[in-house]
């Protein structure tokens, strides 16, 4: 039986847009526009980028419990997070395998959530099993969620909601763009500056087509948001990161509260915390996430097995192409801890072809986070 796709309240606009529809986590989502990805991808990278994530879950926690419980189940710090700052984290099953990565937001009378679309359902289940008797959670299914990326994307917004200009890196807050009550936060998934604005379903198109209307602004598709969350080294949920990997593995340590970490002052307490924690302070990882990069412009795929330089297979590549900043062939790949410092050489097989790779550096392009 063909399953049937749901479509964001921007399908409309993408059509008119000329999007190539593709199946997408459930949905039909755009892949890219008539200029296409390559071109899509630059714009982003020298004006701003509008992205439809409205595919994404967004939900809402609150009750005097709410951030505890969200803490049991994450090797994060959410008690002391701040009111108006937004974290990054992961979702840890027994094994410390990543069950999903995720955005959680304190505001003022709760927890804002922006979890993976095809990892929605099952989140939401996880969280349902866990959370308090006391703590209630909404799923905004009636919110969409876009995101303006790019270097002129504070100079964008400003022009519409000039407060906007002064939140920084990971800054969230509630504000009105042309008369519609969004919840905007200052991050995204390019490794450039801009916003990610969850906006009432029913504003979105309308919303979306101002933006549009601004000269610096494009719409961008997922070949495009693809190319460039891999060149600015960010791990996609179903590729880079699973329910196989820990986030020791997965070279996401930087995304361990020192506070949940051992001697912190919430140390464990999370699914497979011995098994994390020990891999952290033992560095007893024997495969690790990395980055390559190619000699040739050949794109190395996702799936492409890696050899050293005796023929033995030391990994396999998660997330490969060529990237039109990076302008070479980057990868990220999970290879055995003895190959995985900088500079090493290893050979990846396409099509019957070992082509030389180097152990590198993330992100393949800087990163232009606005700290202030």
């Amino acid at each position: 039986m063909e399953e049937t796709l749901l479509r964001t309240p921007l399908y409309d606009l993408h059509i008119e847009l000329g999007a190539r529809m593709v199946p997408f986590a459930g949905y039909e989502m755009p892949v890219q526009y008539p200029a296409g990805v390559r071109k899509e991808h630059l714009h982003t990278r020298e004006a701003a980028g509008l992205f439809d994530v409205s595919h994404m879950g967004q939900l809402f926690l609150s009750g005097p419990q709410a951030g505890a419980d969200i803490e049991r189940l994450v090797p994060v710090d959410i008690i002391d997070l701040p009111v108006g700052k937004q974290r990054y984290a992961m979702f840890t099953n027994a094994d410390a395998g990543i069950l999903d990565d995720l955005m959680v937001t304190r505001t003022e009378t709760g927890y804002y959530l922006v979890v993976n679309a095809a990892c929605k359902r099952e989140d939401i289940a996880h969280l349902q099993a866990n959370l308090s008797p006391d703590t209630r959670m909404e799923i905004l299914d009636d919110r969409a969620l876009i995101a303006l990326q790019g270097p002129k994307a504070a100079e964008v917004l400003a022009r519409l909601q000039p407060a906007a200009a002064e939140m920084l890196f990971m800054d969230s807050r509630a504000l009105p763009i042309e008369g519609i009550d969004c919840y905007v936060s200052r991050s995204g998934y390019t490794g450039e500056d801009g916003y990610e604005i969850s906006v009432p379903a029913s504003a979105a198109d309308a919303l979306t087509r101002t933006l549009l209307a601004q000269p610096e602004v494009e719409p961008i598709g997922l070949g495009a948001r693809d190319s460039l969350r891999l060149e600015a080294g960010l791990c996609l949920y179903g590729h880079d990161i699973d329910t196989s990997t820990t986030p020791a593995e997965a070279s996401l340590i930087w995304a361990v509260s020192p506070a949940r970490r051992s001697g912190g002052i919430r140390a464990g307490g999370f699914p497979g915390a011995d098994i994390l924690l020990e891999q952290i302070d033992n560095k007893s990882v024997t495969r690790k996430r990395v980055g390559l990069v190619g000699e040739g412009r050949a794109p190395v795929r996702e799936g492409t097995e890696l050899f050293d330089g005796e023929g033995k297979r030391v990994g396999k590549v998660t997330s490969g192409t060529f990237g039109p900043s990076a302008e070479q062939s980057v990868a990220m790949a999970y290879v055995s801890s003895e190959v995985s410092a900088l500079d090493t050489q290893i050979f990846a097989e396409v099509r019957g072809k070992r082509l030389p790779m180097k152990v590198s550096r993330m992100p393949f392009v800087a990163q232009r986070y606005y700290r202030g």
